[in-house]
């Protein structure tokens, strides 16, 4: 039987058996099966198939409860202020930057956007995300002989105690490692997520050094370890004789292993790499304006306005790894909650913070940066 014909059949048999009785529709389905070979189950669904020149309802849905134009301004505005952040995080920053904003939002929509889930975000903001979408060059070299004084950091520190620092430099050399350009010396806090950048001309052992003394001047904390790569500007006898001066533990990562520093390997991408770029900084003029930015506006954003999660129990069940984390907070938050800082340092971090705007630091932030940018 020709297509054709199986297709006139199928019609003729269509309006016999949608107005039988179920043994009759059990007879013409069997007669149907017969004559055109085919399979019982689907000779059902050749029969109870609707005509193709009727349209098909699509679903209502449910209504889009945030679908209003300030809400969605402000989570735009406030996703590209925060440089892209997940909704996770994005979701906590919301009460933190909220009372900054400068344009008139109404208590209802308040009330909406503390209470909007970090799902409905990526949905909002799903269209806006898709018109946003950079790998660098190591300059790692190894250290000397030092490295048999400075031992392997083979168990975590104490995560939950503030002043435990993994540090790393960042080379804005642009594509060539040749000649002398600027290095930015990053450190951050592993219990608190703090972060403290200074910039340095080349990576010299007495350049690094200085960055770190001053480093260490404007934490809110005292170090108590110190952890960092093999290469010889943190692995030498200025940085060994300091921390040993100052009862500071001193530790390495293991080689070929970035994993060792995940903590500082992270904000090198997410604080420098996705605001400064790849771009060869090796105008002399750059490292004061850099450092000025870094010491104020750069500290004071990341540190107060900036959430971060942190991980709290890895399980690998079966080929998975099954990951906790608690829930974002700034690093400014996570001191508040340290048992380990003093109160009249607290009274100092809540009185500044009472005293910033994260737009204006991040307006200001951009405004310097596109001005290093043109010295370039």
């Amino acid at each position: 039987m020709s297509k054709r014909a199986k297709k006139e059949y199928l019609k003729e048999i269509r309006k016999r058996y949608l107005s039988s009785s179920k043994q009759d529709k059990q007879i013409i389905l069997d007669e149907f099966c017969k004559i055109c070979n085919y399979n019982r189950k689907y000779a059902i669904r050749l029969i109870n198939k609707s005509n193709s020149s009727k349209k098909i309802k699509k679903r209502a849905g449910r209504h889009k409860k945030y679908n209003d134009p300030v809400i969605i301004d402000f989570l735009r505005t406030l996703w590209i202020s925060s440089n892209l952040v997940c909704s996770k995080r994005l979701k906590v920053m919301i009460a933190l930057w909220m009372p900054f904003y400068n344009k008139p939002i109404s208590e209802i929509q308040k009330q909406q956007l503390l209470c909007i889930s970090p799902a409905t975000i990526d949905r909002t903001l799903l269209k806006i995300k898709s018109k946003y979408k950079k790998l660098g060059l190591s300059s790692t070299k190894p250290g000397s002989l030092i490295k048999k004084q400075i031992p392997i950091k083979t168990n975590q520190w104490d995560e939950s105690r503030p002043g435990f620092l993994e540090a790393d430099t960042v080379a804005h050399c642009g594509s060539s490692l040749a000649g002398s350009f600027i290095y930015s010396v990053n450190t951050t806090d592993i219990a608190t997520g703090w972060i403290e950048t200074r910039a340095c001309w080349g990576k010299g052992q007495t350049g690094v050094f200085e960055a770190l003394k001053s480093i260490k001047l404007a934490l809110p904390f005292r170090i108590l370890g110190f952890d960092s790569d093999n290469g010889g500007e943190f692995l030498n006898y200025y940085l060994l004789k300091f921390f040993r001066n100052h009862h500071i533990q001193f530790t390495r990562s293991r080689e070929y292993q970035s994993n060792d520093n995940a903590h500082i390997e992270q904000k090198n991408w997410t604080h420098i790499r996705q605001y400064l770029g790849y771009q060869r900084f090796d105008n002399p003029l750059i490292l004061p304006l850099l450092n000025n930015l870094y010491c104020n506006q750069w500290s004071l954003f990341f540190n107060f306005f900036v959430p971060s999660v942190k991980l709290i129990s890895k399980i690998r069940i079966g080929s998975k790894t099954v990951k906790k984390h608690d829930p974002p907070k700034t690093p400014f938050q996570r001191l508040l909650l340290s048992k380990e800082i003093k109160p009249k340092t607290k009274k100092q971090l809540i009185d500044l913070f009472n005293s910033l705007n994260p737009f204006l630091l991040q307006r200001s932030i951009k405004e310097q940066i596109h001005y290093i940018l043109n010295l370039i």
